[in-house]
């Protein structure tokens, strides 16, 4: 599992790498050599969402969202619990939709293209799509590990 969260954490610190390096990229060559780096815009959307579905795997299986809860910070460990998988199952109703809808998604891309190097968007759907799986995937596997109460920590780090 720490294998699969470790690879999980990767794919989107490589996408958002990919980000910065294109946008700096970009800049450089706009303001010294007075070009732009061909579809340096859509690929950096394109990254931009497969980093966030990817991210969102990880913020998903450890818990890590934003929340503001003061009834969780008052409950018990019993009621904590239980706010958890009440939580993880709110995220589930949202999660398997969403992956449904990003796949259809995917399969309706067709022949669309990026506008200056014609490459194929369906690719980078398709590891959105993967992202968004993983998610939900991750998600039922926390729910699992909540119900069964063996759940690390939320917030616990992985060594890759």
């Amino acid at each position: 599992m720490k294998r699969l969260l470790a690879v999980t954490e990767s794919i989107s610190a490589f996408f958002l790498l990919a980000i910065a390096l294109l946008t700096f990229g970009n800049v450089l060559a706009r303001e010294l050599l007075q070009m732009q780096i061909p579809d340096w815009f859509d690929l950096s959307k394109q990254h931009q969402g497969i980093a966030i579905f990817w991210g969102i795997a990880i913020a998903t299986y450890r818990g890590g969202h934003i929340c503001v809860d003061l009834s969780w910070e008052w409950a018990d460990s019993a009621g904590k619990r239980w706010i958890d998988i009440a939580a993880t199952l709110c995220m589930l109703a949202f999660l398997i939709p969403l992956t449904w809808m990003v796949w259809v998604k995917m399969g309706s891309t067709g022949t669309q293209t990026t506008s200056d190097l014609r490459l194929p968007l369906v690719w980078f759907f398709a590891i959105s799509a993967a992202g968004v799986t993983a998610t939900a995937g991750l998600a039922v596997v926390r729910l699992v590990q909540l119900v069964r109460g063996s759940a690390d920590t939320p917030l616990e780090s992985v060594d890759g």
